[in-house]
């Protein structure tokens, strides 16, 4: 079942499936009425959920004291309070299954905090740490939780961040490259899905010598900012 909110996407994305039966829902997470619309429909029609993948997401990008009010609470509406409300509805319908399984996708930006993605990135270190929590807590149940961290994704979104590809030295995934070593780690039950690379040597000096990135990413960032205002 697709579900999104533009039913461009939704119809162009069916497409690319041919010969499947897809639903197609058109729903925005942060709708309270929409995502009790959406529960009802597959309870009448499935009697249950086996995988739900949290996919919704909004990018914001700037130095922290740019960015607009209004701009920060609809990300973290979207980012964080989107996917813990869906699957709070949707919880009772993973029950029924046999297999349920609860997908949250985040970004590498969850574990290394970059500056100018200082807002989006804690977003997504909250839906990293719920998710931990969700799974600690539907362990006994059998519904399995897997988090997983994409680094940047070659997508429309990505030209909110296009000037800072470069100076931050950022490797961009095509869809289909994420979307395969995603399912792939859902398959095989795994907890976490992390890209192979160099953000993984990064997550480890975050965990043992923070101080090394923080002076690598400050730097990157004086430059940029440098470079803007000449």
């Amino acid at each position: 079942m697709l579900v999104g909110r533009r039913q461009s996407t939704l119809d162009a994305t069916a497409a690319l499936l041919p010969g499947h039966p897809i639903d197609i829902f058109q729903l925005d997470v942060t709708d309270s009425l929409g995502r009790e619309r959406l529960a009802a429909f597959l309870d009448a029609k499935y009697g249950r959920v086996d995988v739900l993948m949290n996919n919704a997401g909004r990018i914001l990008v700037g130095p922290v004291g740019d960015l607009e009010t209004a701009d920060v609470s609809a990300m973290l509406e979207t980012n964080l309070a989107g996917p813990i409300l869906l699957t709070t509805n949707l919880l009772p319908l993973l029950r029924q299954s046999d297999r349920g399984h609860i997908v949250n996708i985040g970004s590498m930006l969850g574990d290394i905090a970059m500056p100018m993605f200082a807002a989006y990135g804690a977003s997504k270190f909250g839906l990293r740490g719920w998710s931990d929590g969700l799974r600690r807590e539907l362990r006994h149940e059998g519904i399995k939780v897997t988090y997983a961290a994409p680094r940047a994704t070659r997508t429309s979104a990505a030209s909110a961040f296009e000037h800072l590809i470069e100076p931050f030295g950022m490797r961009l995934d095509t869809p289909e490259m994420v979307a395969r070593r995603v399912w792939r780690d859902v398959r095989k039950g795994h907890a976490t899905s992390y890209p192979f690379g160099i953000e993984r040597l990064a997550c480890g000096l975050q965990a043992v010598i923070p101080g090394m990135l923080d002076r690598v990413l400050s730097g990157q960032f004086r430059k940029i900012r440098s470079e803007t205002r000449s």
